[in-house]
């Protein structure tokens, strides 16, 4: 059973737009690519059925939902991470649920086909989750998912290189992809888990192997995928056909995938949130030529941690730095720090985000507050706003790195006429994130293998 939580990044609906046809052996050269697609994204449809997930009706509304989705992935990073629930001092939002982002699974889309002959499923990719499932009847005889009669739902025994994994199998045992504990009670049985989500939605199946194809003829066997039989609770998860897992573990999805390609890496890259619909986000898996002036930085892993987690030594305000005291950086003292995609907006734990406020005060006292729900720091951007003239903010990294984003990835649109800035405090214990409106137009990259982060600046234009 994987732990429940709730809350940012990204938490993911990814196209493929682009991928290499060379193959020697079993690895393939170049890249695969994915395009990402946004849970508010036009062409996912209309949501006022509140069920999908389409553009909401204005950005004030689009804004209020990407922050109550990002509660749900605080409380599911947290969790994920061992701490205790970390809480958001925020008025509280009512916004009604809408999709699996709102429990704190992510913001973004991928198309896959899985099975012989290939079946297309669209999944939320989740870089806190380590398993790759999808809704499935294989055997199932009670309490199976039934769904909506146009929900794509995986069969299994229609497959010929489905491989069901017995629970006798090592694997079963020892792959701690699963919180809870499973009994293997008669040796034909197969290999099961259990995951609870945030809102206690419980998602039931069994492990197997199977192959994954991208594109025409790409294809990738003996994935590891959960075949989910049994679904119950709140979760709505009628417009999305399961969860492409991006956490950390050797089972994981971006394992299988860049040793599949010979590269142990991936990347993604996302462009401004209000971009034109015709500008794409991407994902890829295998080798690029880094940017001239890409930087790079430790990946911090561990047991029980499938985020992408770094060690940062502090941040400064144009130029300065803050005095914040390093236990907000340090694990195993109550803070900690990661990058998520599946997060909107950015968090620090308190002791940070006040030295931040306190740097940023002279340059708010100008400007006239706005009243917006859940944000404390919004301004009108019609009487007195500039951008040039807002303060700099810079993460520092302690191999050296510098992350200086620019000011709309920290004071951001959140309406007509207004701004807000994009970082919120959470108390300690408790993990700072960059989200994923800070991560715009930057290239981020993941080498597994060296374990070390990437990231420059981009268009993120696909050639």
């Amino acid at each position: 059973m994987e732990r429940s939580i709730s809350l940012v990044f990204i938490s993911i609906l990814l196209f493929l737009v682009l991928f290499s046809d060379h193959v020697h052996g079993s690895q393939i050269e170049q890249t695969i690519r994915f395009k990402l697609i946004h849970r508010h994204a036009s062409e996912l449809g209309d949501q006022r059925d509140g069920r999908t997930l389409g553009s909401p009706s204005d950005l004030r509304e689009r804004f209020e939902q990407l922050k109550h989705s990002d509660i749900a992935r605080l409380h599911t990073v947290s969790q994920r991470l061992g701490h205790a629930r970390m809480t958001l001092d925020l008025k509280k939002i009512e916004v009604p649920m809408r999709s699996a982002a709102d429990v704190g699974l992510g913001q973004y889309f991928v198309s896959i086909k899985v099975g012989t002959p290939p079946v297309e499923y669209s999944l939320i990719t989740d870089t806190g989750s380590l398993l790759t499932w999808i809704k499935c009847n294989y055997k199932c005889t009670q309490d199976c998912y039934k769904g909506n009669p146009e929900e794509r739902i995986f069969n299994p025994t229609k497959s010929t290189s489905f491989k069901p994994i017995p629970c006798t199998d090592d694997f079963c045992n020892n792959h701690q992809l699963s919180s809870s504990a499973y009994t293997c009670n008669q040796p034909t049985s197969t290999c099961a888990y259990e995951y609870t989500y945030s809102d206690g939605t419980k998602v039931t199946g069994l492990y197997g192997n199977e192959t994954i194809t991208v594109g025409q003829d790409v294809t990738m066997t003996d994935v590891l995928i959960g075949c989910s039989e049994q679904i119950t609770g709140k979760l709505n998860i009628h417009k999305m056909d399961g969860i492409m897992g991006l956490g950390l573990h050797d089972f994981s999805f971006p394992v299988k995938a860049t040793r599949t390609l010979g590269h142990n890496k991936f990347s993604y890259c996302l462009v401004d949130h209000l971009s034109p619909s015709n500008v794409f986000n991407f994902l890829q898996f295998g080798e690029v030529a880094p940017p001239p002036n890409m930087q790079q930085t430790e990946l911090l892993s561990g047991p029980g941690n499938p985020f992408y987690a770094v060690k940062v030594s502090g941040i400064s305000v144009d130029g300065k730095m803050l005095d914040i005291p390093l236990d907000a950086w340090d694990k195993e003292k109550g803070g900690g720090f990661i990058t998520d995609s599946g997060s909107t907006f950015s968090y620090l734990v308190k002791p940070a985000f006040d030295k931040v406020i306190e740097a940023f005060q002279a340059a708010f006292s100008k400007l006239q507050k706005v009243d917006v729900v859940g944000q404390e720091y919004c301004f009108s951007s019609t009487t007195g706003y500039d951008e040039k003239l807002m303060p700099k903010l810079a993460f520092h990294f302690a191999d050296g790195a510098k992350f200086d984003p620019p000011v709309k990835n920290y004071i951001m649109k959140g309406g007509e006429g207004f701004v807000c800035f994009g970082i919120a405090p959470v108390d300690m214990p408790g993990i700072s994130i960059i989200g994923n409106i800070m991560q715009q137009n930057y290239l981020w990259e993941f080498d597994l293998d060296h374990h070390k982060m990437g990231f420059a600046p981009s268009t993120c234009v696909i050639n």
